[in-house]
């Protein structure tokens, strides 16, 4: 996980900065809120509380499609064990929200490992291993403890930073002040 900077973006850019107004970024222009549209280049966009894979993660709807992030991945779904992740917030996110929407919807995640670009809801119902109708929460509960995912080297310094709006933390060790400033000052940024 990198340490994202959104002020520099903004002063490169112009751009308005969004993000969910329960984390009380400084830097936000934007607070977003369950419910609350908002527009990004013309298109409104309803943003979706789903909190599991991190307490203030979002999904959000356009139209007829789903942009799950973390929370709903194809045939899968985001961690828990990390930035106040919750398995039974998760579980209840994706099953009482997302899947609540209609059968047709098409889901983007956030990432995929398989080069997969787009799910349906109908379809996460039906096979997603994690998270399908066909898994209690008790079993959930137990994929999730048996994942054995390896800690993100970088995350104990990066959740600190990008919740101070991209700040390098001032405890790094050389080599991840190196990657950390190197990240602010690369030509993408």
């Amino acid at each position: 996980m990198p340490i994202t900077s959104p002020p520099r973006w903004k002063r490169k850019t112009g751009c308005r900065i969004a993000s969910p107004a329960i984390d009380k970024l400084a830097c936000t222009d934007l607070g977003i809120e369950e419910g609350t549209p908002f527009e990004v280049g013309g298109l409104q966009l309803t943003p979706l509380h789903t909190p599991g894979h991190t307490d203030g993660h979002f999904a959000y709807r356009l139209g007829d499609r789903l942009f799950s992030g973390d929370a709903l991945l194809i045939d899968g779904c985001g961690r828990t064990d990390f930035q106040n992740g919750s398995v039974d917030d998760l579980f209840h996110s994706v099953r009482g929200k997302l899947f609540s929407l209609p059968d047709d919807s098409l889901v983007y995640p956030g990432h995929d490992y398989h080069d997969r670009r787009v799910s349906t809801i109908a379809q996460e119902k039906r096979r997603n291993p994690r998270l399908g109708e066909a898994v209690s929460l008790e079993q959930f509960r137990t994929i999730m403890a048996e994942l054995d995912l390896p800690y993100p080297k970088f995350i104990d310094h990066a959740v600190p930073g990008n919740r101070q709006c991209g700040v390098c933390p001032s405890d790094l060790s050389e080599s991840y002040r190196q990657y950390c400033e190197q990240a602010e000052h690369s030509p993408q940024g």
